[in-house]
């Protein structure tokens, strides 16, 4: 077979969805029996204790098997980002039903906070002092209204030179609101972000404003039956495009020639492509590790303490207020997202490593949960590519980060494309190809 490119992960499914779209014969080859790789939904319960080689089976207390689909890796989606402007655009949507996350909290002094969603919460919430929340509501109206095209609203602010640290000074903003802003609102990770311009900070702020104005509970979306219906829709989209997808297909070699990919070998026989694009798993020697994330996986039978009983949340506990270097984040989802059975939630708990004993790092999140009926731990190295794909025509995604949203991944997605492509990945034109196939009476 002479085909554009081979592909096999949620990233994967995506990018072959959308070079479907773009014209490429595309042929999907995954070495699993299910689509997404390791950002897969797991079901029956008794498929993920083998997983986790628990020799016990599900109590019965935890109700059917099938009526659970459980995340290996929690992401929620951003309502204003750019992975639902992808589903949007591309029409995925219509394979999907996607649920408001009911809220974001954020932890503070050993107790968790609701991350404000609306004025008059921010007037009543006690994450800050009454003078602080003044400071702090000027400093958000200068961000909503602040616009990198037009210098009027910088007030003095020169988004590529002023670092965010001084941005909070001109503010005159405390440690505490300092925290929730880059992690519960920009949603950073480390403090890195402190010392650099601001303007991918005032964005990312921006970007959780506009997606909370959407529906008003909180910025995430989170599908019905869990985050494995995404690939499972690129997969879909793909195939309307005359895509092909082979499952349970192992890969053996990839075949070279003068520095570059011409092909897969898979069962003995070689599918010639020009091009690949695959996760780190499948190109050992093409890329390097970057560190560590710990996932614990929580089966509860109640809602999270202090959370208002809701169904669905996340909570992020900054790092300074555990004495690390990078954040510790909570996702939580429930029955009523038929991930689980009735009346029982899953939280997952996930964080960077940074010590010899990744258990230990997590306790003050396992803390908020108790009592957990089960656990499931999981340690996942972190690959980044060493090699751009420029001569070996190989592209390979980054490892899913400890974060709890897609952004970061849709920028690794965009990065690709770039370099496979050699043009910017642009939302309009997808709408434009899908309005040559579908018609504009469809959008």
């Amino acid at each position: 077979v002479n085909i554009n490119n081979i592909i096999s992960s949620t990233y994967e499914c995506i990018l072959s969805g959308i070079m479907s779209v773009n014209g490429k014969k595309v042929l999907h080859m995954d070495r699993n029996p299910y689509y997404g790789g390791e950002s897969s939904s797991i079901t029956p319960l008794e498929e993920l204790y083998k997983r986790f080689e628990l020799t016990d089976s599900p109590p019965e207390s935890m109700g059917r098997g099938r009526d659970w689909n459980v995340d290996l890796i929690p992401k929620f989606l951003m309502a204003n980002g750019q992975l639902v402007k992808m589903l949007l655009y591309t029409e995925v949507t219509r394979y999907l039903d996607f649920k408001v996350v009911e809220g974001s909290f954020v932890y503070k002094g050993g107790k968790i906070y609701k991350v404000p969603s609306t004025e008059t919460e921010a007037l009543a919430s006690n994450l800050m002092g009454m003078f602080e929340k003044r400071r702090f509501r000027k400093f958000l109206v200068f961000v909503a209204n602040f616009d990198e095209n037009d210098p009027k609203t910088f007030e003095g602010v020169d988004p590529k030179v002023t670092t965010m640290k001084d941005v909070y000074k001109k503010f005159d903003l405390g440690q505490d609101v300092i925290d929730f802003t880059g992690h519960a609102l920009a949603l950073y990770r480390t403090d890195d972000y402190l010392d650099v311009p601001c303007l991918e900070t005032i964005n990312r702020i921006k970007l959780y404003s506009e997606s909370l104005a959407r529906y008003g509970k909180s910025p995430y979306l989170y599908p019905l039956y869990g985050l494995g219906e995404l690939p499972q829709g690129f997969a879909r989209l793909s195939a309307i495009y005359g895509g092909t997808y082979m499952l349970n297909k192992p890969v053996e070699e990839i075949v070279m020639e003068d520095g570059h990919v011409v092909g897969v070998k898979s069962e003995g026989e070689v599918a010639r492509c020009k091009q690949l694009i695959c996760d780190p798993s499948y190109i050992q020697d093409r890329v390097r590790k970057a560190g560590q994330v710990i996932r614990v996986i929580c089966i509860l039978s109640h809602p999270i303490k202090n959370t208002n009983d809701a169904n669905s949340c996340q909570i992020i506990i900054p790092q300074n207020q555990v004495n690390r270097k990078s954040d510790i984040y909570v996702c939580m989802i429930s029955y009523a997202h038929n991930v689980a059975a009735q009346g029982k939630y899953i939280a997952i708990v996930s964080t960077t490593v940074e010590t010899s004993e990744p258990e230990a790092e997590i306790e003050p999140a396992l803390e908020l949960l108790e009592p957990i009926d089960q656990k499931f731990v999981s340690l996942s190295d972190l690959y980044e590519p060493t090699d751009d794909g420029t001569e070996s025509q190989i592209f390979a995604s980054s490892a899913y980060d400890a974060t709890t949203h897609f952004e970061t991944t849709c920028n690794d997605i965009k990065d690709i494309y770039k370099r496979m492509t050699g043009s910017d990945f642009d939302f309009e034109n997808m709408k434009r190809k899908q309005n040559d196939v579908f018609g504009e009476d469809e959008q």
